[in-house]
């Protein structure tokens, strides 16, 4: 048997791509570590979303004809059909149409950074 000081130098690169793969999936921080969720609920507020969603931690309106965005976090995919991603979620909330064509989301009058503030609110708002 091949002693451990000959091993080890053999075996630690296949230990270090094992680790590796073990590495948990990157969260919503990872993703846009400059989004705030404090200013996203300011953005929802802002722009009305609670008009047709039900938002956990906005207590008016809690509008019924969009789908509730409470524990959103959870949610595998965005509207149905759309990877639940930080970055499709921003883009979604910015210009529903322009990113899933035929949903009845409209636009909204978010900036890109505004989006990206909502998308980390409602991530903020659920286990992920």
């Amino acid at each position: 048997m091949p002693d451990a000081h000959i091993l080890l130098p053999a075996l630690l690169p296949m230990l270090m791509l094992m680790l590796g793969a073990c590495k948990p999936s990157p969260d919503a921080t990872q993703h846009m570590p400059e989004a705030s969720a404090a200013r996203g609920i300011l953005a929802i507020q802002r722009a009305g979303c609670g008009a047709c969603h039900t938002i956990a931690g906005l207590a008016w309106p809690k509008g019924r004809s969009g789908p509730s965005l409470e524990g959103f976090a959870e949610q595998g995919l965005i509207a149905g059909r759309l990877p639940n991603r930080p970055d499709m979620l921003a883009a979604y909330v910015r210009n529903a149409p322009a990113t899933l064509p035929g949903t009845t989301m409209p636009a909204m009058p978010l900036t890109p950074v505004e989006a990206r503030d909502v998308a980390a609110y409602l991530y903020s708002t659920g286990e992920r």
